[in-house]
């Protein structure tokens, strides 16, 4: 297999995939615990949902705390370089957005990109 380290390479290798962009996306916005992952992202699977955000993780972009509670609390948040990320992800969903409107594809309004970085 042949592999380009080039900048789109590595991006694609950090957050490519179905879900990723996503889990970035809510994290933007606040601090989420594993279970409202499933209300944010219906049709995601555990086993999805914990693959990513280890992978997440391990890049760097994603945070995990747990709370010493009963039961557990394990809440996921954006690193200082998942945060650098957000510009990008705000580039994404403005993108989307008028690619929707040119080729008039419904929006189901569940996703709105009009958030600001609140991490910084």
């Amino acid at each position: 297999m042949i592999h380009f380290n080039t900048g789109i390479n590595v991006f694609m290798n950090i957050v490519g995939g179905k879900w990723k962009c996503l889990i970035l996306f809510f994290l933007s916005q606040n601090s989420v615990r594993t279970k409202e992952f499933y209300a944010l992202i219906p049709g995601i699977t555990q086993k999805v949902l914990t693959d990513q955000l280890r992978q997440l993780e391990k890049d760097g972009l994603v945070k995990r705390e747990i709370f010493q509670e009963v039961p557990p609390k394990v809440e996921y948040s954006l690193t200082e370089l998942g945060q650098s990320f957000v510009p990008v992800l705000n580039t994404m969903c403005d993108w989307g957005n008028e690619y929707a409107v040119l080729k008039e594809i419904k929006s189901d309004g569940q996703i709105h990109c009009t958030h600001q970085n609140n991490h910084q």
